[in-house]
């Protein structure tokens, strides 16, 4: 099963290196095929530090998650919630 959503970036300085390390690490433990593509651009692989620092994403920019496999469903939400929580304030507070 492939699952896709659309998600808008909550961070206020985008997925800089602190949010990307995180996602990316999610991505990754998850054990699914996970990718995120900024737009309407091609599709990297999420667990992929370089690769979504690469995207240069920035707060508000719009991003699609896509994961395959049992379980994708419960992975994009908690990909989603990384994504969605602004943890350059978390940081700052």
């Amino acid at each position: 099963m492939t699952l896709s959503r659309t998600v808008r970036i909550g961070s206020s300085h985008g997925l800089h290196a602190r949010p990307a390390k995180l996602f990316a690490q999610a991505a990754k433990d998850s054990g699914l095929t996970v990718t995120i593509a900024k737009d309407s651009g091609k599709p990297v692989n999420a667990a992929s530090i370089l690769g979504v620092i690469a995207l240069a994403i920035e707060h508000g920019d719009y991003v699609t998650l896509t994961a395959e496999g049992d379980g994708a469903e419960g992975v994009l939400d908690t990909l989603t919630e990384l994504l969605t929580t602004d943890h350059d304030q978390e940081a700052a507070g």
